[in-house]
C-alpha cells in the first residue's frame, strides 16, 4: 500500500484484556457436549492425556481424592489355601466381589511370634485396602514376586513347589488363581484339572486273594535289603524344623526345649 492509503485507512481499535480472554465460540457439536454426556472411555482418555502432559502431581492428587473405596459385601466368596513354606505352615484366605474379582486377603501363620504375625496381618490389610481402591493385582504381583527372606524353600502346594519367601508364595498363588499366570509356578495346572474321583474298592474272591498272597515275589540277587529301624522313622518325624549340628553337620532332634545330635552327642542350647 502507498503512504496515502495507509493514512486514509482507519486503525483497528485495540482489544481489552477481557475481550482477549473471552472464550472463542465453538461449533454446535462441541457446545452441546457436557459432562453428563461424556462416556467413561472419554473421561479415562482425557485423564490419561492430562497426566501425560502434567509435570506436577497436583492433578493426580486431586484425581485420587475422588476415587471411592469399593467395599466388599457382608457375605462374600473366596477360598482358603493351606501350604507349607520351608517347613512353616501358612493359611491364605481371600475375599471376592460378586463378579469374582479379588477384594481382600488374610494371612495366618502357624507357630510364629506375635511380632511377625502382626506384621503379616498389617501387610494383608494394606494390600486389601489397595485392592478395594482399585490398585491392579498385577502391580502387586510384579512388585512382590521374588522377594527373598526366611522362611523360604520347598512349598507344599500342587503347583508351586518352591518360593523365596512367604510374600513370594502369596503373590504366586494369587497370580495363579486370579490372573492365570502359569509362568510363576513350577507345575502348570492342566486345562481340565479335576479332583481325582474315589474309585470303588475292587472286590476279590477268597480264592483270588489267596493266590495273590501265596505268589512269591521275585528278588534280584543285586537288590540290597535295607531294614528300616524304628529310630529312622522317629528321626524322620522329628527333623522337620531341627537345625544341623554345628560340630558334625548331622541333623539334630528335639531334646526338651533344645536340640541334640545323635551322631556326635553335641547339644544345642543346653548343657
Amino acid at each position: 500500500k502507498s503512504k496515502k492509503e495507509e493514512e486514509e485507512t482507519p486503525a483497528e481499535p485495540k482489544k481489552s484484556l477481557a475481550e482477549e480472554s473471552a472464550p472463542v465460540p465453538q461449533p454446535k457439536a462441541v457446545a452441546e457436549m457436557s459432562v453428563e454426556n461424556l462416556s467413561p472411555d472419554q473421561v479415562l482418555a482425557a485423564a490419561k492425556a492430562i497426566l501425560s502432559k502434567d509435570a506436577s502431581s497436583d492433578f493426580s492428587k486431586e484425581l485420587s481424592r475422588i476415587v471411592e473405596r469399593k467395599k466388599l459385601p457382608q457375605r462374600r466368596n473366596g477360598f482358603t489355601q493351606k501350604a507349607s513354606v520351608g517347613g512353616q505352615t501358612i493359611f491364605v484366605r481371600t475375599g471376592e466381589y460378586a463378579d469374582g474379582a479379588l477384594g481382600e486377603i488374610f494371612v495366618d501363620i502357624h507357630k510364629e511370634g506375635a511380632s511377625f504375625r502382626s506384621i503379616m496381618n498389617c501387610f494383608a490389610i494394606a494390600v486389601s485396602i489397595g485392592l478395594q481402591y482399585g490398585v491392579p493385582l498385577e502391580e502387586y504381583v510384579d512388585k512382590f514376586v521374588f522377594t527373598r527372606f526366611e522362611p523360604s524353600g520347598v512349598v507344599d502346594h500342587p503347583n508351586i513347589k518352591a518360593s523365596t519367601s512367604i510374600v513370594d508364595y502369596i503373590f504366586r498363588l494369587l497370580a495363579l488363581e486370579y490372573l492365570g499366570r502359569t509362568d510363576l509356578v513350577q507345575v502348570p495346572p492342566k486345562l481340565e484339572e479335576k479332583r481325582p474321583a474315589m474309585e470303588p474298592e475292587t472286590q476279590l474272591s477268597f480264592a483270588s486273594r489267596a493266590e495273590i498272597v501265596q505268589q512269591p515275589q521275585p528278588v534280584s540277587s543285586h537288590t540290597k535289603m535295607e531294614p528300616v529301624s524304628s529310630s529312622n522313622e522317629y528321626l524322620s518325624n522329628m527333623m522337620g524344623d531341627a537345625p544341623p549340628c554345628d560340630q558334625c553337620g548331622h541333623i539334630t532332634i528335639r531334646n526338651g526345649t533344645c536340640y541334640k545330635c545323635l551322631n556326635c552327642g553335641n547339644s544345642l542350647g543346653c548343657s
